[in-house]
């Protein structure tokens, strides 16, 4: 085989280190971090335990400086930037350098994948579809961004008599742009807004890395509610499968050929799969998570009982507006995963009002016009925590919202939010952040975890 250094020391890392190993690879896995930082995470013993698995299998492990590579394979994880120089000085030394998903689909490739892109719904639809799948019966696991690590699922099929009918990928802008050759069977193309701009720079950028996924899958699937889909679709994807919770005449393509909501019901392909008040997660936006499911169920050749089965007995997701307990009268709600402004806008129209919104983190760019006047529309007051607090508040001004107050941390935010909704006569308490986690947290599930320890010990 040969020499291949793997860039990451998470979930996806180790996949890959252990996959490649077990195909005759020397393997070298490296992380930026140092030990010290390593030590301070709060997965530490867990880190240390698989760092010595590792070494003792006969995978090296380096942590800090990464030095100059020299190797014939460089595996990425999801969360290493794409164009540091350590990486661009590999591809222009000609070093085959992909990203873990890739290495996945090296080995799985004979095996049809559902790949789900987008900015905002690709969890959700993502575990829809999985459940869905496992309704009828295949082993169809979820991996990616949710579920296992996709090279996680390679160790597992060629480890063990149960074999794998499909992958369900979730795949974000940073796995896409290092998986040049990955084809799924069916892509899915939930939303599109402005994110990640930090890293892509343009939302041109953004867009054609997208679209690149896409364009290699047989079989196409767009939110045609999405207006910045629906906009491009009538240019570039007139042959794609369309939906819309709108009805059958808002379709971008045949009814024949698409699946959306008429007279209550969900109609696929012309079929009536099931009445939508069977379908029980709150929000529109969920609707239309719901019909990119059904069509790539469909097209996979699932009848509609199975459908119905899995739609009838899906309660959501950690962290995408969790209901995690009722206090004195009124609700708490973990929408930790909305870290843009698209998703907590989404979130907050989705909850019963009047609302206490909890926001703040990390800042990230985007139109935040929507977002503030959904607040205005259905918040009586927020709870502003973490560095972009300051920034929030100002917005909030601009836009004449004086409902707000600076807390700080996510303690205090649900520490007060308790007199606050006595004092608002408030039915919800949502987390909905807007922002990215990582100035107080390590991701938005490690902020989610907390806000529900939180709210269960009030």
């Amino acid at each position: 085989m040969g020499y291949a250094e793997i860039i990451g020391l998470g979930r996806s890392g180790i996949a890959a280190a252990k996959l490649l190993k077990q195909d005759g690879w020397d393997v070298i896995l490296s992380d930026a971090a140092t030990e010290a930082k390593i030590l301070s995470r709060p997965n530490a013993v867990e880190l240390q335990k698989s760092i010595q698995e590792l070494e003792g299998s006969g995978i090296k492990v380096e942590l800090g400086q990464q030095k100059k590579l020299n190797c014939d394979l460089v595996v990425v994880s999801p969360g290493v930037p794409w164009n540091i120089p350590l990486l661009v000085e590999a591809r222009e030394q000609g070093i085959d350098t992909i990203g873990e998903i890739e290495l996945a689909w090296r080995y799985l490739k004979d095996i049809p994948w559902v790949g789900i892109t987008g900015t905002n719904g690709k969890t959700t639809t993502t575990a829809l579809i999985a459940a869905i799948f496992k309704a009828a019966g295949l082993n169809a696991p979820a991996c990616g961004n949710i579920g296992y690590a996709a090279c996680e699922l390679a160790l597992t099929h060629f480890n063990s008599d149960s074999k794998l009918d499909w992958i369900i990928a979730e795949l974000s802008s940073y796995q896409i742009e290092s998986s040049v050759e990955l084809q799924p069977k069916i892509g899915i193309w939930t939303t599109f807004t402005a994110d990640h701009l930090s890293r892509h720079r343009t939302l041109d950028n953004y867009y054609q890395i997208k679209a690149s996924l896409l364009r290699r899958c047989p079989k196409q699937i767009f939110n045609g509610d999405d207006p910045y889909l629906h906009q491009i679709g009538k240019q570039e994807w007139q042959n794609a499968y369309w939906t819309s919770i709108a009805g059958k005449d808002e379709l971008l393509c045949d009814r024949a050929l698409g699946v959306y909501i008429q007279d209550s019901w969900v109609v696929a392909f012309g079929e009536l799969i099931l009445p939508i008040s069977l379908f029980k997660m709150p929000g529109l936006h969920n609707q239309q998570n719901l019909l990119l499911a059904v069509a790539a169920a469909k097209l996979a050749g699932i009848d509609k009982n199975a459908i119905a089965t899995a739609m009838a007995t899906f309660s959501g997701i950690p962290h995408r507006l969790e209901y995690i307990r009722t206090y004195q009268g009124v609700d708490y709600i973990n929408d930790s995963k909305a870290t843009n402004y698209d998703a907590a806008e989404v979130g907050l129209a989705a909850v019963k009002s009047p609302t206490i919104l909890i926001a703040g983190g990390e800042a990230k760019e985007g139109d935040y016009t929507a977002w503030i006047q959904q607040i205005q529309a259905k918040a009586v007051a927020v709870l502003l925590i973490g560095e972009a607090a300051p920034m929030l508040a100002q917005r909030l001004q601009e836009y004449n919202y004086d409902r707000y107050e600076i807390v700080e941390t996510l303690e205090n935010a649900v520490t007060r939010s308790v007199d606050l909704a006595k004092e608002k006569d408030a039915a919800v308490v949502l987390l909905s952040p807007a922002c990215a986690s990582f100035d107080q947290y390590l991701s938005f599930e490690h902020r989610g975890d907390r806000f529900r320890v939180l709210c269960e010990q009030l």
